[in-house]
């Protein structure tokens, strides 16, 4: 059986990756350009992959192809239809990132709530020497406690997010994304959620009904000029249309640690914004504890061994 990990570079250095214990042929490339897939896994039994684009036409080429195994648990860049129309079993990895995603989150929220980044950079460019006293109040700082927290993904991630604000004293709003109804009385619609927030941040998927949920119209409704927050995926907010709102006031901060192009190029809407104070990138990291990433490697392994084994887990649903 033919292993064909596609762009192995995605994990760090440090992260192990447990031996199999049937046999095999393990073949690993540090990364995989688009061109060079379909030749890659044409003779492939298995094929690792974690942000590689598994487009219909290469699929098409690896007729012995059996299972899409993904180092993530977003499954955006592969073509889900040509795998189900193949039978190709598709598995990825789940509820590794159960800490790691919620804390970079919260750290972004911290470090743009009491102007972290623009209070160090002051301080290194000698602001403090020239106040000559004990402090000074150039940017804007506010607690926490008391704030409201919108929320858009109520899965284990937003749920994570929510405890924790709940343990800051803030108060938490879920919504479904813009478009969803009827989703009862414990959800904030969606338009609401971005007048009542303080802080907003996006933990789901990206879909048809996701990309771009957050562009200038939302933006127009942020009544409490709310930081906004994307540790989920790239392309859910339009991205072209942060630096106007930031510029207009209607949000007090961004950070982002997802771009629909990763890396973004230099002509990036975000790479303009990167001397402001009240903006951040990082780049797609919080994901990236190592402990997080070794639970991720461990799951990967486990669900290769499982479907070898007969009993698949972790498959991704295909739409029918």
């Amino acid at each position: 059986m033919k292993i064909v990990f596609l762009d192995r570079d995605t994990l760090s250095t440090e992260t192990r990756l447990r031996p199999l214990t049937f046999a095999h042929e393990w073949v690993e490339y540090p990364c995989t350009r688009v061109d060079d897939v379909a030749a890659r896994i044409k003779d492939a039994d298995i094929v690792i992959v974690n942000k590689v684009k598994l487009s219909a036409q290469s699929l098409a080429g690896a007729p012995g192809l059996k299972l899409v195994a993904v180092a993530a648990t977003g499954t955006d860049n592969i073509d889900l239809e040509a795998c189900q129309q193949q039978g190709i079993t598709v598995s990825n990895v789940q509820n590794y990132a159960v800490h790691t995603v919620p804390e970079h989150t919260f750290a972004l929220i911290f470090a743009l709530r009491r102007s972290i980044c623009a209070y160090r950079d002051a301080v290194k460019a000698g602001r403090w020497q020239e106040a000559a006293q004990f402090c000074f109040f150039d940017h804007p700082i506010r607690d926490l406690a008391g704030s409201t927290l919108g929320i858009i993904g109520d899965g284990l991630l937003g749920q994570s997010v929510a405890a924790m604000g709940r343990a800051l004293g803030m108060r938490v709003l879920f919504s479904a994304h813009k478009g969803r109804v009827g989703q009862g009385r414990l959800y904030t619609p969606f338009e609401e959620l971005l007048q009542l927030s303080d802080i907003l941040t996006l933990h789901c998927p990206l879909n048809a009904s996701t990309r771009h949920m957050i562009g200038a119209a939302e933006f127009a409704y942020m009544r409490r000029k709310p930081l906004l927050i994307n540790t989920g995926r790239g392309g859910l907010v339009d991205e072209a249309a942060v630096g106007p709102a930031l510029q207009a006031g209607q949000i007090s901060g961004a950070a982002f640690d997802v771009v629909s192009a990763e890396p973004p190029p230099v002509d990036h809407p975000f790479m303009a914004l990167l001397n402001r104070p009240d903006f951040i990138l990082t780049p797609h990291v919080a994901w990236a504890s190592a402990e997080a990433v070794q639970a991720l490697a461990d799951q990967l392994i486990d669900n290769i061994e499982a479907f070898v084994s007969g009993q698949p887990v972790h498959q991704v649903m295909f739409k029918i």
